[in-house]
This record gives structure tokens, sequence and C-alpha cells, in this order.
């Protein structure tokens, strides 16, 4: 992974990025993210932070019902009847 990243600074910066998720996800978890970066040829700091996110955040068991779950819970509240430039 590390030579995948590249040379320099920058590329300093972004192993050190991987390298600190280890303190909060833990070494297996970062590995496997790695591998699965490494698998699918897309290998960034990115890449293995947001494969880091979707294992700590797994999908929901139930489909998203758009009816319900993106329901305004405060409607907006507009007045039609004010005219911009009426006195």
């Amino acid at each position: 992974m590390r030579r995948k990243l590249g040379s320099g600074d920058e590329a300093d910066r972004r192993f050190v990025r991987v390298l600190a998720a280890v303190m909060t996800d833990g070494l297996e978890a970062v590995e496997a993210a790695i591998r699965e970066a490494l698998d699918s040829g897309a290998v960034s700091d990115e890449v293995i932070l947001n494969i880091l996110a979707r294992y700590r955040d797994p999908p929901s068991e139930r489909p998203l019902d758009v009816i319900v779950d993106l329901k305004l819970n405060h409607p907006p509240i507009a007045d039609c009847a004010l005219r911009y430039g009426a006195s």
C-alpha cells in the first residue's frame, strides 16, 4: 500500500492518515480495508477511510421508504400574500 501511495511529503501524510485509523478502528479492520482497496485497484487514503466508515456503519436492514423516511418534521411556512416592493 505504501508504494501505491507514492513518495514525498503528501504520500507520507496519506500513509499516516491510514495508520492513525488503527487507533480507532483496530488493526484487523484497517488491514481488511487496505486489502479491499488493493483488490479493487483504487488505493488511496480516502478510499481506505471510506471503506472503514462502511465497516462501522453497515447498511440498514430495511429499504428506504421515501414517503415515511423523507417526510418533513417541520413543513415550511410560506406567506404568498407578501409582495416585494409593496408598501
